[in-house]
């Protein structure tokens, strides 16, 4: 595998342009007080609105705090909110499809009618409704997020699962007397995890997308804090100022971009009808 990953970051430029800038991201989130050179929270009016300039490389927003401050620690509770999110929301969804697909019958047709009932509902209006019942922060948000996430996980892993469970290892574990649970953890969830991570990659730029709209709205995380749904929602009321929302907008997007970079090329490294070419 450490082979076919080193070919992977030679032949696929893309990927490779992905790990870059999450990396970038993840280590600007984790060094933040390092890098930021001011407070994200702390106010200056006399300085409010300021263009970019060398004082201040992303300007100023309404309330004189450094937009490149605010950009470098947002990217802490936006790329936690999208790393939990798919972890928290993949784990579920994961077990959930693995026990309805090897179970089978009546069991399977109730847990995937409910988890349809749930994808039923439009995620973003879904994700709305819980957020704005149980009250705007990071927590909530996110709990929100993974209810509206995990049943497209518990279909993709039903579905593989259904494939696995016909193999002759699962079938010999099955006559060698290992109960179901062990022959789901140990048999049929490793052979099965490889499509589940490849959206889980892909997911996790779209999940930051997602909390960075409900924080727009103002469902997210409670202000003043420097999150990057919110800071875009904050130049929208001035538009001719474009670094306010412009550089948390280019993190988003570029976050958001990256990730699905990697989870393009973790698809032709781990798909049994591409992997050959590694």
């Amino acid at each position: 595998m450490s082979r076919a990953l080193k070919k992977l970051f030679k032949s696929n430029y893309l990927f490779t342009a992905g790990v870059i800038i999450c990396i970038f991201w993840i280590l600007m989130a984790i060094l933040a007080p390092v890098v930021a050179p001011y407070d994200p929270i702390t106010q200056d009016l006399g300085i409010r609105l300021q263009a970019p300039s060398a004082a201040h490389i992303f300007g100023t927003d309404n309330f004189g705090r450094d937009i490149f401050s605010r950009v470098i620690y947002g990217g802490r509770y936006s790329l936690l909110a999208g790393l939990l999110t798919v972890i928290i929301a993949g784990a579920i969804g994961t077990f959930y499809g693995a026990i309805a697909g090897y179970v089978g019958g009546q069991i399977d047709n109730v847990m995937m009618r409910f988890s349809e009932m749930i994808m039923s509902f439009p995620s973003l209006i879904l994700a709305m409704i819980i957020n704005a019942v149980l009250g705007a922060n990071l927590f909530n948000t996110m709990f929100a997020l993974v209810i509206v996430a995990w049943p497209s996980y518990a279909r993709l892993m039903r579905s593989v699962v259904l494939s696995v469970k016909e193999n002759e290892y699962v079938t010999a574990a099955e006559a060698l007397g290992a109960s179901k649970m062990r022959i789901l953890i140990k048999e049929i969830i490793p052979n099965s995890i490889s499509s589940v991570l490849i959206m889980a990659t892909t997911d996790i730029g779209n999940q930051i997308l997602m909390f960075s709209t409900l924080s727009f709205l103002g469902l997210g995380s409670a202000p003043p804090t420097p999150e990057w749904g919110m800071m875009v929602s904050d130049g929208v009321d001035y538009f001719n100022k474009f670094w306010i929302a412009g550089f948390p907008g280019l993190a988003i997007f570029t976050m958001a971009v990256g990730a699905n970079f990697i989870g393009d090329g973790l698809r032709d490294l781990l798909d049994p009808k591409l992997r050959k070419q590694f």
